[in-house]
């Protein structure tokens, strides 16, 4: 009877791949709408240089929100995909190619939970720092306490990086 609830017990960790998959097709969705979205504004740049100067500057203006917003996407294609490597690795089975091979990028190693937690941390991060310039390039100061805010901002988001390259026990 042991056996038998031991087995169903270590086989039960197979419920798994349906976060993994789940998530490596969420992971390609994202990276398709981003590479989509990406065409299409470079679709939209070929008449730039036949714009009239206030059309130029408004499709500049528009262009820029519009590759923090695909750099949002890639970042949130990427956590996905982290994910996914990182669940199967922990719960299923080690990924033999990327063990073995010379060249695969240990990125995408995951050999504990924590081990996955920092690096899903650390593009989340960097996500929301995205986030946070996205938002900085649509405000307007209007008086000095708000640009003491956004300054405030800014030496949070280099005190939340200092933290997560310090946490690495990388001071380089």
């Amino acid at each position: 009877m042991e056996k038998i609830f031991e087995s169903f017990l270590w086989k039960s960790r197979l419920v798994v791949l349906a976060a993994v998959i789940i998530s490596l097709v969420s992971s390609l969705a994202m990276f398709y709408m981003a590479s989509i979205d990406s065409a299409y504004m470079i679709a939209h740049l070929l008449d730039y240089p036949f714009l009239a100067d206030a059309d130029r500057i408004a499709l500049r203006s528009s262009t820029i929100t519009h590759v923090v917003e695909l750099i949002d996407g890639y970042l949130l294609a990427i956590v996905l995909l982290i994910f996914a490597l990182g669940l199967y690795e922990l719960f299923i089975s080690k990924i033999d190619d990327a063990e073995d091979s010379d060249n695969a990028s240990q990125v995408l190693v995951i050999h504990s939970l924590d081990d996955l937690k920092s690096r899903l941390s650390k593009v989340i991060v960097m996500i929301l720092i995205v986030k946070f310039f996205e938002h900085a390039l649509e405000m307007k100061f209007e008086s000095p306490i708000e640009l003491l805010s956004f300054s405030a901002g800014i030496a949070l988001i280099g005190l939340a990086l200092y933290l997560t390259h310090a946490a690495d026990g990388s001071h380089k």
